[in-house]
């Protein structure tokens, strides 16, 4: 009877010493020493619960999952929150990074950004920064300015004909797209009427 009384306390030991290797897996350091954030962390699997406010990072170790949680999702991949864990997702092929699945921040090599969409080529109507690999609109021309006083030979007296100019900027532009913007002008002929003092009469006029 003494006997098979010690063997059972004996394998019921030992069950309770694979539960308690069990749940210190569960929350201890994990593969690689890092289960910091999680809740429940296992060695083969890493993280599969986080602290609220961080988000679970999957990452693949050739056919196996390994789980991390971060405060900020690496670069490629975004943050999603969810009710049951947030978790980082992968921004699209042609994005670096991105701000959703949708929206892009940044491209890739040979790519555009336009819109918050990665293009191979930037759409009519854009300019193409090399620099910043973005599209951007050409600038919008604003209203056209007053005209110039009406000036003949560098004179706005005399009684010959005249020009005066105007001009028509770049209404909403950087300095950037300000260097690629034409600058629009046009002059028309206009009367001078006003009579010039003395002895500059004759060259304001027009005369011999």
């Amino acid at each position: 009877m003494r006997a098979p009384l010690c063997l059972l306390l004996l394998v019921a030991h030992a069950v309770d010493m694979l539960a308690l290797n069990r749940r210190k897996k569960q929350v201890g350091t994990g593969l690689g020493g890092n289960c910091t954030g999680c809740v429940i962390c296992s060695e083969e699997n890493g993280c599969s619960t986080c602290q609220q406010r961080l988000f679970l990072f999957i990452r693949r170790e050739g056919i196996r999952q390994y789980g991390k949680c971060v405060h900020d999702c690496p670069l490629g991949f975004f943050g999603i929150r969810g009710q049951e864990v947030n978790r980082c997702k992968k921004c699209g092929a042609t994005c670096e990074s991105c701000f959703s699945q949708d929206f892009c921040i940044r491209c890739k090599r040979r790519f555009y950004l336009y819109k918050g969409k990665c293009l191979p080529s930037c759409p009519p109507g854009t300019l193409t920064h090399q620099n910043t690999r973005e599209c951007q609109e050409e600038c919008e021309l604003g209203p056209w300015g007053s005209w110039s006083p009406c000036t003949h030979n560098g004179k706005n007296c005399g009684s010959a004909w005249g020009l005066e100019t105007r001009v028509r900027e770049a209404g909403r532009a950087g300095r950037e797209e300000m260097a690629t913007c034409q600058l629009l002008s046009e002059s028309r002929k206009c009367p001078l009427q006003r009579p010039c003092p003395g002895g500059e009469c004759r060259a304001a006029c027009g005369l011999p």
